[in-house]
């Protein structure tokens, strides 16, 4: 398991995910923070906390960091990338909605499997992010698809908060998010990467 010491995320980075939520397309990128106590692997259960009654999957493409990043350029970006991941967002939209800032909506413990890290293609832009539902496709993204693209928030990240070894940033979610419940198991693909599977039960 990768022990990072921030997840670094991006939200509303498709224009389709920002238009099905109601949400405008940010002018730079949103960001916000995971916990890395979120972090669990492949066959971890995803525990439903009974503060919500909404809670989604958002299926991403990780990036994890192999180099310290400081005000970096896109080039110096894209040569720290030490692998891709699979990557659950898991968020409980209701209180996302009711908070008005997202940190508990993304923070219980279990809200973010990943996957394996895999080999950084050669093309970033052709990465293509698949989320299931009991083996019922439910979302399909390409990183070509992004408003931001991925050296670029990388780049702008590190002009923020320095970027460490181990870090994750996850690169947000493509249109399709919908609820899980106890019972489901939801996966998340990037297609010939990485992948992680996790049941779901209630907390």
């Amino acid at each position: 398991m990768l022990t990072p010491s921030k997840i670094v995320c991006v939200g509303r980075n498709y224009r389709a995910h920002a238009a099905e939520l109601g949400n405008d397309v940010p002018t730079f990128p949103l960001l916000f923070l995971k916990p890395p106590s979120t972090l669990i692997g492949a066959g971890d259960a995803i525990r439903l906390p009974a503060a919500s009654q909404q809670i989604e999957f958002e299926g991403e493409i990780g990036v994890v960091i192999g180099a310290r990043l400081c005000d970096a350029t896109e080039d110096e970006a894209l040569a720290a990338i030490s692998a891709i991941v699979a990557l659950n967002d898991v968020t409980a939209r209701d209180l996302q909605k009711s908070d008005g800032q997202w940190t508990r909506a993304k923070g219980f413990d279990t809200f973010c499997p990943i996957g394996a890290p895999g080999p950084v293609p050669n093309r970033l832009d052709a990465l293509t992010v698949v989320t299931r539902v009991n083996g019922e496709e439910r979302q399909r993204g390409q990183a070509s698809q992004m408003v931001f693209a991925i050296p670029m928030l990388l780049a702008y990240i590190s002009g923020i908060m320095t970027l460490e070894p181990g870090d994750i940033v996850a690169t947000g979610t493509p249109a399709g998010v919908g609820p899980l419940f106890p019972g489901d198991r939801v996966d998340v693909e990037i297609e010939g990467i990485s992948r992680v599977s996790n049941p779901v039960v209630a907390r």
